[in-house]
């Protein structure tokens, strides 16, 4: 029995080593990728089997004070919000109260013609043709809803609704203003007394530039040298609404898991890709987007404010969680919990091997190519070097092959040159394996 206990004993010892050593090499690269991204603070949960196996922060909350970003840091989340919106319209589907069928015009008064098959699924999936932002919005005046909702009345649809995916923040200004309209609550009083309360994330809140915000982080924009303090919005937009922190959404994903909140078959409408009018889908459920990393399955989203970055990233299928939250304009918070994500989850970004190329191959591929912008490969010494625009950051083509070629700083991305049927040089743009656009040469 003596010998069976340390055999256990033994195997939990190096359980933990393993999980300290991993724990090591994520804070190796949360702390390289701030560096190379300029930015001033991170943090991070990560959730094995909905435990914590990772909670931590790093550099500053607020670079002026020195104050150290936690676990325990309040950011703005930016559009990880929209599944909070979303997840109160489920709410109140369950109860009977919405139909998620419903046309808009049941609960709002005045809204155009154009509007009249617009329903609130439409609403929740991005597929409602209405434009991205009302030409009302204005981020330093606060104004109702409803009155920035009516500012988009006049303006024509972009397509006919569900024809397409076009990504609106008015469609979840105008479910904010419905779950007002049903409940006869503002919708932060709402979704703070069914959701946040009850999991007690004390934390997660509606945004405010006048309340007093413990362990609040400050937003920072890199310019070129230095920090600079972000634009701070005196708007409350219901699409990008909250502060929180990793820990408090650290209890929403556990409540997801364990249907504290949302039962199962209200998640799975939140996590099924869309159905579009031509039967195709697209990777966008309820305030979720649906897609995969490597042949595995992810359900997540992002958020973006000035100085704010955010990224909540489920790997379903690999019971892992990974959230990051980030106080830098130019962070790019999905590189962040993919990178995490990697040391969890084998193979989930490729290894790549640098190849020896013959300079002469890597002198056909240097010219200007046109994308949305210019994109100009160069060489410099020995290496080929991508561009975008007159003054954009010069980054360097790593070879993994004569053709194909990465950069230091996109995981899943990769760059292919090869002719297309004209025999005319183009550039290929890969994510995960799969053609993202082609760009071709100009001179």
């Amino acid at each position: 029995m003596r010998t069976r206990r340390n055999h256990i004993s033994a195997f939990a010892l190096l359980l933990i080593i393993s999980f300290v050593a991993r724990a090591d090499k994520v804070d190796d690269f949360v702390r390289a990728e701030m560096q190379r991204q300029h930015v001033p603070g991170v943090s991070v949960v990560v959730m094995k089997d909905q435990k914590i196996v990772k909670s931590a922060g790093y550099g500053l909350a607020n670079v002026e004070l020195s104050v150290p970003a936690t676990a325990d840091t309040v950011y703005k989340i930016g559009s990880v919000s929209k599944q909070f919106i979303a997840s109160g319209i489920m709410l109140l589907v369950k109860e009977g109260k919405i139909g998620l069928d419903d046309n808009v015009s049941k609960y709002l008064e005045g809204t155009p013609d154009s509007w009249k098959p617009i329903t609130i699924r439409h609403l929740l999936t991005h597929t409602s043709g209405i434009v991205r932002e009302a030409p009302g919005f204005d981020p330093f005046k606060v104004q109702n809803d409803i009155d920035v909702i009516k500012t988009a009345y006049s303006l024509p649809l972009r397509f006919s609704p569900g024809e397409k995916w076009e990504y609106c923040n008015v469609g979840y200004f105008t479910l904010a203003e419905i779950i007002h309209k049903v409940t006869g609550q503002p919708w932060g009083d709402f979704l703070r007394d069914r959701l946040f309360t009850p999991l007690d994330m004390k934390a997660t809140r509606t945004t405010t530039i006048t309340d007093l915000v413990a362990n609040r982080a400050n937003g920072y924009v890199w310019d070129t040298r230095k920090f600079e303090n972000a634009p701070n919005y005196f708007a409350l937009r219901p699409s990008g609404a909250f502060l929180s922190t990793v820990t408090d959404l650290a209890k929403w994903e556990a409540a997801l898991a364990n249907h504290k909140i949302l039962d199962q078959a209200s998640l799975e409408q939140m996590w099924t890709p869309v159905k579009l009018n031509d039967g195709s889908t697209y990777t966008y459920g309820f305030g979720w987007e649906v897609d995969s990393v490597a042949g595995h399955k992810q359900i997540h989203h992002g958020g973006s404010l000035p100085g704010f970055r955010s990224q909540f990233a489920r790997f379903v299928d690999d019971k892992l969680c990974v959230i990051v939250l980030t106080n830098g304009d130019n962070a790019d918070a999905a590189l962040f919990a993919v990178g995490v994500a990697n040391f969890y989850i084998q193979g989930l970004v490729p290894k790549r091997v640098v190849a020896k190329i013959d300079p002469k191959i890597l002198d056909t591929y240097v010219g200007r190519y046109q994308g949305v912008s210019v994109i100009n490969i160069t060489r410099e010494g020995g290496n080929l070097v991508i561009q975008t625009g007159a003054d954009g950051e010069k980054v360097e083509l790593f070879p993994t092959s004569e053709n194909s070629f990465f950069t230091e700083g996109q995981l899943l991305v990769t760059y292919v040159f090869k002719k297309d049927e004209a025999g005319q040089l183009i550039l290929v743009v890969m994510r995960d394996g799969k053609e993202v656009r082609q760009i071709k040469r100009i001179n």
